[in-house]
Order: structure tokens, then C-alpha cells, then sequence
């Protein structure tokens, strides 16, 4: 936080004082001064590099410039059969690190590294090559584990993000398990931060709870669009790239935000999806745009309203 101008005008003067006790000079304070600025500087520059902005301008402002890449970044989904979402979202993050890893010749043979425990798996499946290459990742540099027991899955997580050998380390759990509390997020965000290497923490059918993940989303799917042609008219019948629901849960914002996002696989990069878009195509709409017309209100499958009925006589 920025300092204000009279406690400014307090610490020169200290520092002058301090500083004519011990027999400084002046322009040795004022080169000090400016020696802590730079310091200070190159600090707020190295923590906009460990930054992953998703080049949405109002996504990347309610994140801060974007993910952490030395901490936790926990991704939810509400049910099993929304797993997917989560799963997407998480691989196309993991696809933009490959690709900003390939712009890096140093590591340009660094893998990600995906770690699920067995109920996670039994439940949710297991990533599929081709389905990964399609979506934009390099299946030969994907690595993928799945220890029998969660003990030995959040064992193997901290070991591959405390050693910085891989750019991405997703951890997949299944609900909100005992073994896996805010003491062990704790030690995997302390991996994480002196690693500089990021953990994406994918937790499937779980629940909101106290964790050390610096933001936290709610990913659900979403209606995708048609594919667009060369001329600009929807193919009918076709679907177009993914698009995730995102509630930004966990934040310093005061109250959770919503952000509809397409992936593009070919470009490896997100756009935004506008929240009054109708995903279908104009034969499939209907020719009245208004208010749709209430359901009758007799109908046999109405819920009852609680209580007896009791019969009075009419009084006219």
C-alpha cells in the first residue's frame, strides 16, 4: 500500500536524523532511498511475472492481473456429471502454460503433470490423448498418476511441485475428504511458493471450505456456440468450441463474480461470451421474443399447497 505524503515527510526525517548520529551524508541517504525504490520496483515486476492473465481485460482485474503461478488456484464443481467442466478449465489453463512454455527455449521440455486419486478416477475417467491433443495440449508432454490411496497423491503433489521440474501440477480430489484439510493445503502452498510453480487444485462433487488457494472458481458447463463459417453464418447442427461458467468464489472482490468463457483450442486463449447471447441457431428460435406465457395453473402435476381443505358453505 502506498505510503501517504506526511508519513513520507516523517520517515525522511527520521532517516535524516539517523543519519547525521552516524555521520552520513545526505546523498548517501538519498542514493539508499533510491535503491530501496528499485528494490521495490523489481519486487512488483517479479510479481507481475508469476502471473497467468487470461487476456480478458475484466476477468484479469477481478484476479488481480491473473492466476498465481507460485501458489493454488482450486477449480469446483457442484455434481460428478459436471465434471468435465472442471476438468476443461483446468486443461486449458494448462494449455496456455505449455504454450508460454514453448516461447521459453530453457524449458521448452518441461511436461504437466496430473495427479488423481482412484475414486476420483473411478468416478470421473482419466484424460484421453487424443481428446487432449484436439483440445490443445501435447499429449507427450502430459504426465498422469493415480495412487491408490489420496495419502500418496498429496505425497506425489508435493514432491513434483517442491522439485520445479514441471510447469503445472493439477491435483484432482473427489468431494471434500478428511485426509486433505486446510494443514495439508497449507504445506502445498508453501511448495508451491518457494518452488515458484503453481498447483491446480481440480476438486470434484466438493463443497466450499477454508483452503490456502488464492482464488477459488466454480466451474459449470454452458451452452456452446454454433461453429462459425468463413462468411460469417452459423453451420446448423454443429457445435462450436467449450464454453465454462465461472464464479469466481474465493477473492478479495466483496461478492462473487460470474464470467462466461469460450476456449479457443486452435489459438490457446479465451474469449469472453457475452451473458444475452442465445446459443441457438434463428430456426430453432422462436418467432415471438417476448415473455413466454405462464403454465396453466390447473394442471395435475402441480405441487399441492400445504394444509387441509375445509368446506364452508357459500355465503351468497
Amino acid at each position: 500500500m502506498a505510503q501517504s505524503a506526511v508519513t513520507r515527510e516523517r520517515l525522511f526525517a527520521l532517516r535524516e536524523t539517523i543519519a547525521k548520529l552516524e555521520g552520513k551524508p545526505a546523498p548517501a541517504l538519498a542514493a539508499a532511498e533510491s535503491e530501496a525504490l528499485a528494490d521495490k520496483g523489481l519486487a512488483a515486476k517479479n510479481e507481475d511475472a508469476l502471473r497467468l492473465p487470461l487476456g480478458i481485460p475484466s476477468f484479469d482485474e477481478a484476479i488481480n492481473g491473473g492466476l498465481p503461478l507460485d501458489g493454488i488456484t482450486e477449480v469446483r464443481s457442484d455434481l460428478l456429471r459436471e465434471a468435465g467442466a472442471g476438468s476443461g478449465f483446468v486443461l486449458a489453463l494448462a494449455a496456455m502454460l505449455q504454450r508460454q512454455v514453448e516461447e521459453s527455449p530453457s524449458d521448452a521440455s518441461l511436461p504437466i503433470l496430473w495427479i488423481a486419486d482412484m475414486v476420483s478416477t473411478m468416478e470421473a475417467g482419466i484424460p484421453y490423448a487424443v481428446g487432449l491433443r484436439d483440445f490443445g495440449l501435447k499429449p507427450d508432454q502430459f504426465f498422469y498418476a493415480s495412487p491408490r490411496k489420496l495419502e500418496d497423491a498429496l505425497w506425489l503433489a508435493e514432491a513434483a511441485v517442491e522439485s520445479g521440474v514441471f510447469p503445472a501440477t493439477i491435483l484432482e480430489v473427489r468431494g471434500n475428504p478428511k485426509p486433505f484439510g486446510l494443514t495439508e493445503s497449507r504445506r502445498l502452498s508453501l511448495r508451491a511458493k518457494a518452488s515458484k510453480r503453481p498447483l491446480f487444485l481440480l476438486r470434484q462433487a466438493g463443497e466450499e471450505e477454508a483452503s490456502s488457494a488464492h482464488f477459488r472458481f466454480h466451474a459449470a458447463p454452458a451452452p456452446a456456440l454454433a461453429r462459425p463459417l468463413p462468411d460469417g453464418t452459423m453451420l446448423g447442427g454443429s457445435i462450436g468450441n467449450p464454453v465454462f461458467h465461472l464464479t469466481l468464489e474465493k477473492s478479495r472482490n466483496p461478492a462473487p463474480l460470474s464470467f462466461l468463457l469460450e476456449w479457443n483450442p486452435h489459438d490457446r486463449r479465451f474469449f469472453a461470451v457475452s451473458q444475452s447471447v442465445d446459443p441457438r441457431l434463428p430456426d430453432e428460435r422462436t418467432a415471438y421474443s417476448g415473455t413466454p406465457l405462464s403454465a396453466s395453473s390447473n394442471r395435475p402435476d402441480i405441487k399441492k399447497e400445504m394444509g387441509a381443505l375445509l368446506a364452508f358453505a357459500r355465503t351468497s
